[in-house]
């Protein structure tokens, strides 16, 4: 595994965790706006794998529904997953308070779980 590969798996798993201390300590927006960069980052690793790489989040995203999605090297759904985390991202970010349910966050954390396995599976064994 490339180094800046294994460098962004570790960040997804750092922001994993920081996503479950966010949501267990009640800050539901914040952890869904980690959860969603769990995601984001394992998105950018599957790219880097095929030496891609982009600098705006709508670039990213687009490529890997483009790449590997729409090829069918990863389940569609992934790439769903990725655009309802950014939505959710901004809410927790930019939205009222609140905006983001205890719900909602627990799914988006969830999800996030569902990349870093993808990305086991797929890309080799997560560095530690």
């Amino acid at each position: 595994m490339k180094p800046e590969i294994a460098d962004l798996l570790i960040q997804a798993q750092e922001s994993l965790a920081a996503a479950k201390t966010l949501n267990r300590e009640g800050f539901y927006g914040f952890a869904a706006a980690r959860a969603y960069y769990v995601m984001f980052y394992v998105a950018e690793a599957f790219l880097l794998s095929k030496s891609l790489s982009f600098n705006k989040h709508s670039a990213v995203i687009s490529a890997f529904g483009e790449h590997f999605a729409k090829t069918g090297i990863v389940p569609r759904e992934y790439h769903r997953f990725l655009l309802r985390g950014l939505q959710v991202r901004h809410a927790g970010d930019y939205g009222k308070a609140r905006s983001v349910t205890p719900e909602e966050s627990a799914l988006q954390i969830n999800l996030a779980e569902k990349f870093i396995d993808l990305a086991s599976q797929q890309l080799g064994p997560l560095p530690a």
